[in-house]
């Protein structure tokens, strides 16, 4: 009996209709449902404010206790919590960012003496150049460049072979004696901008 199934289903030849099914008939449907009138809108409970990482757990109990004695301290106390949490968690000191060699043209209306003023500050900060060496202290050099810098031997030696190139910069007036002394005394010329 199934044999007989079996060769019937293997040997009848669907039709191409029964395949696709009707060609050229199209029945009209709506793009759209027609809205019962006497729905009523649902609606949706949108956030206040959208939060890209998703809900939140609800704070601990301890975490809410905190923060109603901290709204309970008068406003000088709070002023200070910041502060004091910044140094107790060891938090970094925000940088200053300096105006310093900016031009400020127009705006610059009260201080427009003050270019001069600084002129006669005494500079602070020094930068060493290596103007040249000799080709026999070449190495010296570079081992005296990798001993104040910390750069590997292929870095330093590319340094040197630039030369002349700025070793070290923003440094004090004394640790760059130190290093012109070092690289003299190894067979190399330095100076300091």
């Amino acid at each position: 009996m199934k044999l007989v199934r079996l060769v019937k289903a293997v040997c009848a030849r669907p039709s191409i209709r029964e395949i696709m099914g009707p060609l050229q008939v199209r029945t009209f449907q709506h793009d759209f449902v027609p809205r019962d009138p006497n729905a009523k809108p649902k609606r949706f409970k949108y956030p206040q404010v959208y939060d890209p990482y998703g809900p939140r757990p609800p704070p601990s109990d301890k975490v809410v206790e905190l923060a109603e004695r901290i709204a309970a301290l008068p406003p000088e106390e709070r002023r200070q919590i910041g502060p004091t949490l910044t140094e107790r968690l060891r938090h970094p000191k925000m940088q200053v960012i300096a105006d310093e060699g900016m031009d400020l043209g127009a705006q610059g209306g009260a201080g427009a003496g003050a270019p001069k003023a600084e002129e006669k500050k005494e500079k602070t900060a020094f930068d060493v150049k290596l103007e040249k060496f000799d080709a026999a202290a070449k190495i010296k050099v570079i081992k005296e460049v990798r001993a104040f810098t910390n750069l590997g031997l292929k870095e330093a030696k590319e340094l040197v072979e630039k030369a002349p190139v700025i070793l070290k910069q923003g440094i004090t007036k004394d640790e760059a004696n130190d290093i012109m002394e070092k690289i003299k005394a190894a067979g190399g010329v330095a100076v300091m901008e």
